[in-house]
């Protein structure tokens, strides 16, 4: 004989074809936890809903574009992703930038290994051009004065006029980071190959060829 035996059970989901199966499978698992297991049930977290609209352990249920259930990243896992970044990418955290990036690229792998099963690419490309874009406002803070701004511009490449011009603007960091002058400058490509960024999409894909 096979008993099962589980010391700590948390989230759990049960899919069923209809309402009606569903009702019915609510009420007989309740009944089991409580009057069989002597467990209690919490009934503020426990809800009857289509799969669409409910979020599991950091994943969603999707419907794409060829009509099939495909999984996503549940909205509040994304809102904790970019929370934890804008920690990581703080312009106050008084860190190098070589030690930034490997803290950032510790939690990128971490994440993704977790949320690599789901869909669409979109979302980690939209990370990861956030993420750029909040790294850039670092690298311009960093080089602080106008002249060290026009140097290093030039250094990557800018116009010289070009160079000129943003190196004396007065706008804001967020503002300057989406420049196209410094997007160019500090394009994708640098922050892989010379700082050694490790995206949210490069990742994935590395981990859905395995």
């Amino acid at each position: 004989m096979v008993t099962d035996f589980v010391r700590y059970a948390d989230d759990s989901q049960i899919y069923v074809a209809s309402q009606r199966a569903g009702e019915r499978v609510m009420q007989s698992i309740t009944s089991f936890i409580e009057q069989h297991l002597k467990l209690g049930v919490n009934a503020e977290k426990s809800a009857l809903a289509p799969a669409l609209e409910r979020t599991f352990l950091g994943f969603r249920f999707y419907r794409g574009r060829d009509e099939t259930v495909k999984i996503g990243v549940a909205p509040e896992a994304l809102r904790r992703v970019r929370e934890r970044l804008r920690r990581l990418t703080s312009r106050t955290w008084g860190v190098s930038m070589q030690w930034r990036i490997k803290q950032i690229n510790r939690f990128i792998v971490g994440w993704t290994a977790y949320f690599y099963i789901a869909n669409p690419t979109k979302t980690f490309l939209r990370l990861d051009s956030w993420l750029r874009r909040r790294l850039r406002q670092i690298r311009w803070k960093e080089w602080k004065r106008p002249k060290t701004r026009y140097r290093s511009l030039r250094a990557l490449g800018t116009p010289e006029q070009d160079a000129r011009k943003w190196a004396r603007s007065k706008k804001g960091y967020w503002r300057i980071s989406r420049a196209a002058t410094l997007h160019t400058a500090l394009p994708n490509s640098y922050w892989q190959d010379t700082v050694g960024l490790k995206g949210f999409t490069e990742t994935r894909h590395r981990l859905r060829e395995r």
